[in-house]
């Protein structure tokens, strides 16, 4: 360890997030362990915010993984491809893992892939067993919202939060959860409880700027570090995410950055 950084380049008990601009913002990275809540409207960037975070842990080859209750595999892997961070070596036990709801299923024992709600307190023994196999340092759960409808229940619900919270806490282990939210509203979640046992809030959203939709970015919140609470414009290209001031955002968009 020298000059407060740790040896793969994030300060010293930080995860680096992929995102340069973030990482700015957060000193370093999210704080290692906590667990962060990203939440935003449908396709505002949530999945590949949940990617490019996953990526950078490839990189430095810490053991990742990324686990979809909406998308199979298949597609998974054909959406990761047409990101520049992205490399097709990555895809590897050691450095990142991409799980479906079938995946689940099967190490669950339910040979024809259907759960049921009550099964919700084996759902988070599974996946704190998947993290432990596979010595996880970074994961994405996407998304908290998907889940929490099938279990339709709110105590259910409630039970399966904070059992997951708990699991997650004990595994230290970054990890991102994503929640899906109606566009364009100040809310992280639908069903009231994600956001309590999460360390962290990462919001997405989007507002008119002229006559384009512009994404934007703001860390509510983050247990460990001090953090700027301002918003942010966020772009999205081959090259992922970036972050930029309302200063720059009509040049940017003059050259074709949206």
């Amino acid at each position: 360890m020298e000059g407060g950084r740790d040896r793969n380049g994030g300060a010293e008990g930080r995860c680096p997030t992929g995102v340069a601009d973030l990482d700015e913002i957060l000193e370093g990275g999210f704080p290692r362990g906590n667990t962060i809540l990203v939440a935003g409207g449908s396709g505002i960037g949530k999945t590949t915010l949940g990617f490019q975070f996953l990526c950078d842990g490839a990189k430095r080859r810490e053991p990742s993984c990324f686990i979809s209750v909406t998308e199979p595999t298949m597609m998974l892997k054909r959406n990761i491809a047409n990101f520049r961070f992205f490399k097709p070596e990555y895809v590897d036990p050691a450095r990142l893992t991409l799980l479906d709801l079938r995946a689940i299923a099967l190490r669950m024992g339910l040979q024809d892939g259907m759960f049921q709600p009550t099964e919700h307190v084996t759902l988070v023994d599974t996946l704190q067993q998947i993290a432990r196999e596979l010595k996880l340092k970074r994961l994405v759960i996407d998304s908290m919202t998907a889940i929490c409808q099938w279990l339709h229940d709110p105590v259910r619900i409630r039970d399966f939060a904070f059992r997951l919270g708990l699991a997650l806490s004990e595994l230290n282990c970054t990890t991102l959860l994503t929640s899906e939210t109606p566009p364009r509203e100040l809310r992280f979640s639908n069903f009231g409880v994600e956001e309590f046992i999460s360390d962290g809030i990462v919001f997405l959203c989007e507002e008119e700027h002229g006559r384009q939709l512009a994404r934007t970015m703001q860390v509510i919140k983050m247990r460990g570090t001090a953090h700027d609470r301002s918003k942010q414009y966020m772009m999205l290209s081959r090259d992922g995410i970036s972050l930029s001031s309302k200063l720059r955002l009509d040049s940017l968009a003059r050259k074709g950055v949206t």
